[in-house]
């Protein structure tokens, strides 16, 4: 930013902070109260939060390794398909749902695998069609040392359970009253799992024993029920929403009595979905009103790690030694980490189930080594007919299982869950955007940045937001501080071009008589009235004027009305040319024009300006002469000197009249060598100093070395020809000779130079520096100059 520019920005702050602070304040107040009222809206700010959100942790919280703690066992489409395609499998486990004798198989498998818990995403509290299969899988359960946790779902038609002390002594794990435990050795499956290959019993011939009796409702809820302490909260509710929109109670659905005793744990596997549908959150532990449950996550944790409760504390969540960060309410976003293939191994249920009969016959399993040691394995479903798809931030059809896994692996890993920053940080936030935004665009007034900021404001934000997210695991609200940004840039548009109109007229109507129309405007922009005193700034100079003007308005001394006709059209194609490449017009002398480039606007380029600019002056004049010649009109010629110097720059003249313009020895020079072209036969005349800055973008011939009046220090001239790759092969070798004879000149080698210019001259007749060189070698040969330096000197 330049130092005027900055200070009128500097100067606008001054003017105008207590407003900005103002709509800054008014914006976070309306921002908040948007954020309070969301759902009495229809709750458009908490979707736009929730898009914000899934952007951030797609963007930004993906993981590169999967879980060391978690591995999936999943029940996929070609499970589902090889198990029916087998005959054995489908006798003895029967079609979907399965029979629990398979996944009393599987858990044996997972056992001899060295797995640490299994972790069962599903529900059972229906009976089998053969208690039996029930019986053997809760022996299965009670024999091996893994532990097996169990989903438990709600239903408003469950009946409550009675409320449970945990203070008492808890039982041990045991089979329900009236069901007798197997002897110790006794095998409820046979060894082989083939009944046509070695003859024994299957498990659908073999007889229940009993009907198996219902568990006493204390112990039921002591098995499902889980304790959990919230200090000066209450847990959330389970209930659900009736058809009248009312929330309505709902309690856990009684899984099978044979389970209980021989499960490890009970969980609950609410869908916890928003209200998009989408799975972002977990609430850890409910309440019906009679006791607390843990959901499945929890209660697995809280049993390998060592708890007896769930505790919250502020915005702590507290199982046995460990702590996790949770919001206010106790829930937490999920650490999904990615798509469930990204973020877990996982190993088809078919690939469990065929490496238990493998081991059976004393062959490889085939499974991957290690892959269960140490593990907790969790079973979910992932075939599409299990119906058991849920959308999650990274996906839109991700299996249910996911949830619980993501939330296991943090309980048991980094624990890190996704919380959201505390209300007064978010508002913060708010503040900051809508401050910055009415900041910005009340002081810089640029229309391109009135519309891309409130645009940047509601694509970028999360750039800001999701780095910090990635980093702490910690949400800031984005929707909301957009939201104000967006508000309070809108204020201060209607600020800049309602209020700032005024001004804009009021400079206008008193200026623009005065100045020239670029530099109103610039005032405008800037709020600043002009000033007499100026500065010293490299620009560009521009001077044209038409050769023989007095010859040719003698043309028209009986038709004055007519000369100034040709005049202005001359002189508005001119300018139009100018000002097309970025030229401040700075006067008319008659029919002589004079134009900077690099003020009052300032431009690196300026010295390329202005040599586009002649060359456009240079056509468009050409053009109107082949206009006149059509119209009978005398031929026009103009002739164009350009010179890049260091000028002072500004307002000059009186308190009732002043002008912008510039004056120095650059301006002086640059009118000089629009009028040395006459004596070189050239259009366009250029200095040093702008063939230096503009010399990869321009083609030129070095006319000689000059030396203006009052001056002793010589200066090299050139004519511009083109803009770079724009000079013929023609015109080229003719500037090719023109430099041969050039240096030749210089050596003071007369009569050689002539020779090179005249052995060629035919070629280019019209070649005016070739005519104007050939000339002076001559006349230097007949009579040389004394004290030759090889400059030549321009006078007035």
């Amino acid at each position: 930013m330049t130092g005027e520019r900055w200070k009128t920005v500097r100067s606008r702050w001054q003017d105008h902070w207590r407003l900005m602070v103002g709509v800054a304040a008014l914006a976070t107040t309306l921002a908040a109260l948007c954020h309070g009222f969301d759902a009495k809206l229809g709750g458009l700010l908490a979707e736009a939060e929730r898009s914000a959100y899934d952007a951030a942790v797609t963007r930004f919280t993906e993981r590169p390794d999967r879980s060391s703690q978690v591995v999936l066992v999943t029940i996929d489409q070609p499970s589902l398909e090889r198990i029916r395609d087998n005959p054995q499998y489908t006798l003895n486990f029967g079609s979907w749902p399965y029979s629990r004798n398979l996944w009393a198989r599987v858990v044996e498998q997972l056992e001899a695998e060295g797995a640490r818990a299994v972790v069962f995403d599903a529900v059972m509290d229906e009976r089998g069609s053969d208690e039996s299969m029930d019986l053997a899988f809760a022996q299965v359960l009670r024999t091996t040392a893994i532990p097996f946790f169990l989903g438990v779902s709600t239903h408003p038609d469950a009946s409550p359970l009675p409320p449970v002390d945990f203070q008492a002594e808890p039982t041990a794990r045991q089979a329900p009253a009236g069901v007798e435990e197997p002897p110790p050795g006794d095998e409820t499956f046979p060894e082989e799992a083939f009944p046509e290959e070695t003859g024994a019993e299957t498990f659908q011939d073999a007889p229940a024993k009993t009907l198996l009796p219902d568990v006493p409702p204390e112990q039921m809820a002591r098995a499902v029920a889980f304790p959990a302490r919230a200090e000066g909260r209450s847990l959330p509710a389970l209930d659900y929403e009736s058809s009248s929109r009312e929330r309505a109670p709902s309690h856990p659905v009684h899984p099978i009595p044979v389970l209980v005793g021989a499960v490890e744990g009970f969980g609950l596997v609410e869908p916890e979905a928003d209200a998009d549908g989408f799975m972002r959150r977990t609430r850890f532990a409910y309440s019906d009103g009679h006791n607390t449950f843990a959901t499945l996550p929890v209660r697995v944790a809280a049993s390998l790690l060592g708890a007896s409760a769930v505790e919250f504390s502020g915005r702590t969540l507290r199982l046995g030694s460990r702590t996790y960060a949770v919001d206010a309410d106790g829930s937490a976003g999920i650490d999904f980490g990615g798509q469930m293939h990204d973020r877990f191994h996982s190993v088809s249920l078919f690939a469990v189930l065929n490496a238990w009969v493998l081991r059976g016959q004393g062959q490889p399993t085939k499974l991957p080594p290690e892959m269960f040691r140490d593990k907790v394995v969790v079973i979910g479903g992932n075939a599409v007919g299990l119906n058991d798809v849920k959308a999650t931030s990274f996906s839109s059809h991700e299996p249910g299982v996911v949830k619980q896994a993501a939330v296991l692996d943090t309980l048991l890993g980094d624990g890190r869950f996704i919380t959201q920053a505390p209300l007064p940080v978010s508002l913060a936030l708010v503040f900051v955007v809508a401050f910055a935004s009415v900041v910005l665009l009340m002081t810089t007034r640029w229309t391109p940045l009135e519309i891309a900021w409130p645009l940047g404001l509601y694509f970028g934000l999360g750039w800001v937001t999701g780095p910090f997210l990635g980093l702490t695991n910690t949400y800031v609200l984005t929707a909301l501080p957009a939201l104000a940004g967006v508000v309070a840039s809108v204020s201060a548009v209607a600020f800049n071009h309602l209020v700032a109109n005024e001004e804009t007229a009021f400079i206008r109507q008193a200026f623009s008589r005065f100045m020239e129309p670029k530099l109103v405007e610039q005032m405008i922009a800037q709020r600043e009235l002009p000033r007499l005193d100026g500065e010293n700034v490299e620009i560009t100079a521009f001077f044209s004027d038409i050769r023989g003007f007095s010859t040719f308005s003698e043309r028209f001394k009986d038709d004055p009305r007519n000369l100034v006709r040709i005049l202005n059209t001359y002189l508005t194609r001119v300018s139009a040319a100018l000002l097309k490449e970025g030229g401040c017009l700075d006067k008319y002398i008659g029919d002589a024009v004079v134009c900077l480039f690099g003020a009052p606007m300032r431009q690196a380029d300026h010295a390329l300006r202005a040599c586009k600019g002649a060359l456009a002056a240079k056509t468009a004049v050409d053009r109107l002469r082949e206009e006149f010649r059509a119209q009978g009109l005398p031929d026009m010629f103009t002739r164009i000197g350009l010179n890049s110097a260091v000028n002072f720059v500004g307002n000059f003249g009186s308190e009732q009249l002043f002008s912008y313009t510039a004056i120095g020895d650059g301006m002086n020079l640059a009118a000089r060598l629009e009028g040395a072209n006459k004596a070189y036969g050239t259009v366009i005349m250029i200095g040093a100093r702008t063939y230096e800055l503009a010399r990869e973008h321009i083609e030129v011939r070095e006319l000689d070395r000059v030396r203006v009046a009052g001056k002793t220090e010589a200066v090299t001239v050139y004519e511009l020809l083109a803009l770079k790759g724009g000079v013929d092969a023609r015109t080229r070798e003719t500037v090719a000779r023109y430099h041969a004879a050039l240096a030749l000149y210089r050596e003071a080698r007369f009569t050689e130079a002539a020779a090179v210019l005249d052995a060629r001259r035919a070629e280019a007749p019209e070649d005016g520096p070739t005519q104007a060189l050939l000339a002076r070698c001559q006349r230097y040969a007949e009579a040389p100059p004394p004290d030759f330096d090889g400059v030549a000197n321009l006078d007035k």
